[in-house]
């Protein structure tokens, strides 16, 4: 396809942000009255729809965050899901956030927060109550030391390549050429300000009005090229600790078990909830007894929805040491073995799903090793954000919490026609200057 010398609005990236956020735009345009022309609308990607972190992560969707802005931030993505729930092939069927007494407080939290703003949760508390609570599900469920569960019953997940094709075909439908295979190497600035006046490419410069980066894990690379700050200053508890490292990476673990489809359903044969553990229980080998870890662990898991394998799910991430410009960019690992999914992953993961069910006790050797895990860039405090930069480029830093956001692009889209998003607001790049960060749980996982 022929790149277009000019466009309205510029979309770098072909996932869950870049195509809900050309949908949007267009579908307000017409909603104000205006016609949306050839090419005012332009998505480019370097490879194709879905193709990065998006297409190919868990698919989890839920609500359950320690910090208010994020609780009403995914309150309203939640909704945009289950609006659209035949089209997104959407599964509303929950979320549970199961905790060892440490996490009790935190997710008391989180239940009377989403309380306050009418998100449909159930919360357990007491060890006997939550055990009883999830035999009443999973009759196999052995997990001791759980003093309190969290159930959303609006959360749930999605097959990420159909749900994102779904929003590349409501985009092409408002008007947006999705355009792959073209990767972005600069931008062109005007002579009197900082505005960027053009997106450069390997096949060429387009001409542009506004710019909207949505690039998950290559954000470094675009923020770079952007011109942008690599090192910042950062208030923690009113100290300002300078030149903080503007991002970092984190390995991510993620994998397969396949056991073939059905495997996870509930007692009563329905398809179970996503379920996330953190426990401080010790982790005993599935495989010959030995002990794997007595510090705190924590996993998610659901059925495999994309692939019908099984089981689909994964442990909390690490950081990655290297220099973030020495690191090679790959959201899962493919094209890096130093960030594919290891055996000793492959091990814990499989080892704490048999001290959660018995159903999966002897099952560690049939753990499919494929392309899950690899890389998150994450911000200072790990999550998003989502702001104005150098006049007329809009960046959504998601800092690894994505595909789950999907109302995001609508709030972008709102913000970039004139009106400023509530749910945004917090969220700004001025945030770490000023200290006002959000806070953090006891989980094990940085996106918590």
């Amino acid at each position: 396809m022929e790149l277009p010398k000019k466009a309205k609005f510029v979309i770098i990236g072909a996932g869950i942000h870049g195509l809900s956020t050309a949908w949007n735009i267009g579908e307000l345009l017409r909603a104000k009255g205006h016609s949306v022309k050839e090419n005012d609308i332009v998505v480019l990607d370097k490879t194709g729809i879905a193709a990065g972190a998006s297409g190919i992560a868990c698919g989890v969707v839920r609500n359950n965050y320690f910090q208010p802005a994020m609780r009403e931030l995914m309150a309203h993505s939640v909704d945009v899901w289950e609006k659209d729930s035949d089209e997104f092939n959407y599964h509303s069927v929950g979320f549970m956030q199961i905790n060892t007494e440490s996490m009790r407080k935190d997710m008391a939290s989180v239940y009377e927060q989403q309380q306050k703003i009418g998100y449909d949760s159930e919360f357990i508390e007491g060890e006997e109550k939550c055990f009883n609570y999830m035999k009443n599900i999973f009759s196999d469920w052995q997990a001791k030391g759980i003093t309190s569960i969290l159930h959303e019953k609006q959360g749930g997940y999605s097959p990420n390549k159909i749900a994102i094709n779904a929003c590349g075909n409501k985009a092409k439908q408002e008007g947006a050429n999705v355009i792959t295979g073209v990767e972005v190497t600069g931008f062109k600035r005007g002579s009197n300000s900082k505005a960027v006046t053009g997106v450069e490419t390997n096949l060429g410069t387009i001409e542009c009005e506004q710019v909207v980066v949505a690039v998950g894990p290559w954000i470094y690379k675009i923020w770079e090229m952007l011109e942008l700050p690599q090192k910042i200053s950062v208030k923690y508890n009113g100290e300002t600790k300078n030149n903080q490292n503007m991002w970092k990476y984190w390995f991510l673990q993620e994998g397969v078990m396949n056991v073939g489809d059905g495997f996870l359903k509930t007692d009563d044969g329905k398809m179970p909830p996503l379920i996330h553990v953190d426990s401080d229980e010790p982790l005993y080998s599935d495989r010959d007894k030995s002990l794997i870890t007595d510090k705190m662990w924590g996993i998610y898991y659901k059925p495999d929805i994309c692939e019908n394998l099984g089981i689909q799910g994964g442990a909390a991430p690490f950081k990655v040491d290297n220099k973030v410009e020495d690191v090679k960019i790959d959201p899962y690992g493919l094209q890096s073995k130093d960030y594919q999914t290891t055996d000793d992953f492959a091990h814990m993961w499989s080892s704490a799903l048999a001290h959660c069910q018995k159903r999966f006790e002897g099952k560690s050797n049939q753990y499919k090793k494929g392309p899950s895990g690899g890389l998150g860039c994450f911000t200072p405090d790990s999550f998003p954000v989502f702001d104005k930069f150098c006049e007329n480029v809009y960046v959504i830093a998601d800092s690894n919490h994505g595909y789950k956001m999907m109302g995001v692009g609508k709030l972008v889209a709102e913000e970039i026609l004139g009106n400023e998003s509530e749910l945004l607001k917090p969220f700004r790049f001025n945030r770490y200057e000023k200290g006002e960060l959000h806070p953090t749980s006891n989980s094990p996982f940085p996106w918590s």
